[in-house]
């Protein structure tokens, strides 16, 4: 009996504002055959630190966020903020 424990980043999503969505899905396995799985979800806006982010994630956003998707987004998260105040 062997079992083993594999995360994988599943599923990757960029909106339209620039943020990055990501599922990793870690199975629990036993002798090549599912015992169990569970998902985490994440989510990284533009320009967040990437450090610890799978690498595969990071060259999404290093292709998403442009220099105009970061302008954007902050531009959009001041204004929410000045609605707010």
């Amino acid at each position: 009996m062997s079992l083993t424990k594999t995360t994988t980043v599943d599923q990757i999503t960029v909106t339209e504002n620039g943020i990055v969505l990501y599922r990793e899905a870690t199975r629990i396995m036993e002798d090549g055959e599912q015992l169990s799985q569970t998902y985490h979800r994440t989510s990284l806006t533009p320009a967040q630190d990437l450090t610890g982010v799978p690498a595969n994630v990071v060259a999404i956003c290093n292709v998403a966020w442009t220099a105009e998707v970061i302008a954007a987004y902050q531009a959009q998260v001041e204004a929410s903020r000045t609605v707010g105040a």
